[in-house]
């Protein structure tokens, strides 16, 4: 989506779901500041979706697994969001988000560099500690993706074959794909509730 596009998703949502889960506000300043579209258009459709289960929209920690109520693995950097937490998740996600960037620079490789290394250790606790993790990438703004970073596109392609990213969403895929892919962790945490 394009600025304009991500803007209109994003109130049409507020005002049908009228949502209490955090729409964080964007790090612009003047005229630019204001929410995070793609941010709150993805934490809108978790909490209308996921069933009473809980989401940590804004994790202060690192991502860990336990066995026996016993730390065993922590994950190098903290991620966007969880699902239900990041205490031994169904799954984690980074939303890259970049509707105000008029150049291509290398905010963006970190940001596709940090999912690459999030899904190798994802890879290493699921090999080593038999724990699957489903891992997303949710990207959006058209100029930056489409018309300057088609090369990083191809990283994350890398990824998805590589099978360290469960699935990468773009723009409006969100509105379609997140619905069910929410449903699909509820599912799981139902099975997973003592």
């Amino acid at each position: 989506m394009k600025l304009a596009e991500a803007k209109k998703t994003f109130e049409a949502l507020k005002k049908k779901l009228k949502p209490t889960c955090p729409l964080p506000l964007n790090k612009q300043k003047g005229d630019k500041a204001g929410y995070a579209y793609l941010t709150g258009i993805v934490n809108m459709i978790i909490e209308a979706n996921s069933r009473g289960f809980d989401c940590n929209y804004d994790p202060k920690e690192l991502t860990a697994f336990t066995q026996n109520k016993f730390p065993v693995r922590t994950l190098s950097r903290r991620v966007d969001e969880a699902f239900p937490t990041v205490i031994n998740p169904i799954a984690i996600w980074e939303i890259k988000e970049y509707y105000f960037t008029t150049t291509f620079g290398s905010r963006v490789a970190d940001g596709v560099y940090e999912t690459w290394l999030d899904g190798l250790e994802l890879r290493e606790v699921k090999d080593n500690l038999k724990i699957h993790v489903e891992h997303f990438l949710i990207i959006d703004d058209h100029f930056t993706w489409w018309t300057k970073g088609r090369s990083y596109l191809c990283r994350i392609i890398d990824m998805l074959h590589m099978g360290i990213l469960t699935e990468a969403l773009f723009g409006k895929e969100v509105v379609t794909q997140l619905p069910i892919i929410v449903q699909g962790w509820t599912k799981q945490a139902k099975k997973k509730a003592p």
